[in-house]
């Protein structure tokens, strides 16, 4: 089904449908999004629990930050 097809079918559909589409569709897009991230962390995650020069900065996380304007 092609783009333009949906998008004349969208426009028959009363608002209230259109916009349960449209939530669906966002849903969607995060979920997929989400699962793309957590796939990327999960690739990552051994080498940031050995590799130190990936972490090296953290040892300034708990040092307090002032910001200079």
């Amino acid at each position: 089904m092609s783009v333009e097809t949906i998008v004349r079918e969208l426009e028959q559909l009363p608002l209230s449908d259109k916009l349960l589409v449209l939530e669906k569709t966002i849903k969607s897009i995060r979920l997929d999004r989400e699962k793309k991230l957590k796939s990327a962390a999960d690739a990552l995650y051994e080498d940031y629990q050995t590799d130190t020069e990936l972490t090296a900065f953290t040892v300034l996380d708990k040092e307090p930050f002032y910001e200079t304007r």
